[in-house]
């Protein structure tokens, strides 16, 4: 069983020497790989590419970029894929993205789904995308969600990474959707440590992951006493990732947010 994590590009080198730090702490646990974050727009693209160069070469890990289509051409698409080919990159996430302030059409890629199609047709990549347990803020309905994540499978899409969500039935229920149509994909959990929970409770309030009441309260209840509030989302999401493994999920996706301590230490509960 294998395990991995996720890195946002540092902004400065205060930042990169945080990052540098997290990959110091978790390489001994062993992850298959770390993803690295796109931001809106490609607004993060030359700090990406950064990050990706500076974990390929300084450290025995993989890097896994995360490449979104929204206000992209198939040439700028094509140009970033040479470019990684270049670096050594071997899989990429490929994501729709969210639309930038102020920017009213996608451009040239309308869904992610077309996004893995053009990687599969250039070659040399695995695909992963991501998926929705608990349904895609923007989806028409819950039904078209599931058929969205089908498509982008059908496309060429190797495993489906999940959005971070804090109540397992709707993972069971997510793979339990897509194998009715017969998509039998690794379906990776994705699993976010609260170590803020303001923080959790703001991001949780744009991708539609739901904060469950008791949860929510105990979190309340600590106020601003940051330490407990880490210790409590540690004990929570260690006996959730239990529940997850016991349900057969195939790896676990931790959301460092650039800290070690909170994914190293479920990840120790867990004796991965």
């Amino acid at each position: 069983m294998a395990h991995s994590v996720e890195f946002f590009p540092p902004k400065n080198a205060a930042g990169e020497a945080r990052l540098r730090e997290a990959i110091a702490t978790l390489l001994p646990l062993g992850p298959e790989y770390a993803s690295v974050t796109f931001g809106a727009g490609g607004s993060t693209r030359e700090r990406t590419f950064a990050t990706v160069e500076m974990i390929l070469r300084d450290y025995p890990l993989e890097a896994v970029p995360h490449l979104s289509c929204i206000a992209s051409t198939p040439e700028s698409i094509r140009e970033i894929l040479e470019r990684y080919r270049q670096q050594g990159v071997k899989r990429i996430v490929a994501l729709r993205g969210d639309l930038p302030a102020g920017m009213d059409h996608p451009g040239s890629f309308q869904h992610a789904s077309e996004l893995v199609a053009f990687i599969r047709d250039f070659g040399g990549f695995e695909i992963f995308v991501a998926g929705y347990p608990e349904v895609h803020p923007q989806a028409p309905s819950a039904l078209l969600g599931i058929e969205h994540l089908v498509a982008k499978v059908q496309a060429g899409a190797s495993a489906v990474i999940t959005q971070y969500f804090f109540n397992p039935d709707a993972y069971a229920q997510l793979r339990d959707d897509l194998e009715r149509r017969d998509v039998t994909v690794p379906v990776i959990p994705g699993v976010m440590p609260i170590v803020n929970y303001e923080q959790i409770a703001r991001f949780s309030a744009q991708c539609g992951a739901e904060i469950p009441r008791y949860i929510r309260l105990r979190m309340e209840a600590y106020g601003d006493d940051l330490a407990a509030q880490m210790e409590y989302g540690i004990e929570v999401l260690s006996r959730q990732c239990e529940t997850l493994l016991a349900q057969g999920a195939p790896d676990l996706h931790f959301y460092t947010l650039n800290q070690a301590e909170p994914t190293a230490s479920i990840w120790r509960n867990l004796h991965l």
